[in-house]
């Protein structure tokens, strides 16, 4: 056996079989980007209900595999274990006590599929369309006529 063998040999006994994408593998729950269909954080996770389209996925992807942080409370995860079980579809609960991943939740092949858009939007997170009606209102507040009645009789 060469030198550098001998040296990967005991790197590898030592540390452990070398991984391809450690960090992208810890921030998916044990998997990488590419093999991922859609993904949840940990806040969404905790909310009360479920996420219609993280179900959906669920219905559809049924050979896919479901990663659960396992650093959350089982209570958050148990409403999303019964639509697996339901599905009999596989899921797996991931301890990493070294890293703290802010996703929750990972629906997975373990093949890439190369899903474009795997993030779901948090529910209460304000659309494009009312965001810019908020800005109109904000624009367009103090122009009005009533506006210019109120300022002069308004005491400083």
């Amino acid at each position: 056996m060469g030198k550098a063998k001998l040296d990967d040999y005991i790197e590898q006994g030592i540390y452990g079989a070398k991984q391809i994408k450690p960090d992208e593998r810890r921030k998916f729950l044990g998997t990488i980007r590419e093999r991922v269909v859609i993904t949840l954080t940990t806040s969404q996770v905790m909310e009360a209900e479920p996420y219609p389209e993280v179900l959906n996925a669920m219905k559809e992807n049924k050979k896919a595999q479901l990663l659960l942080n396992g650093n959350l409370d089982y209570s958050y995860h148990s409403k999303y274990i019964k639509r697996v079980t339901e599905l009999s579809m596989e899921y797996t609960m991931v301890n990493n006590k070294d890293y703290h991943s802010e996703l929750g939740l990972v629906l997975a092949y373990d093949y890439a599929i190369d899903q474009e858009e795997i993030y779901v939007a948090k529910k209460d997170a304000p659309s494009s369309n009312q965001e810019k009606n908020m800005a109109e209102n904000e624009e367009n507040e103090g122009k009005g006529l009533f506006s210019a009645i109120t300022k002069i009789f308004k005491k400083d």
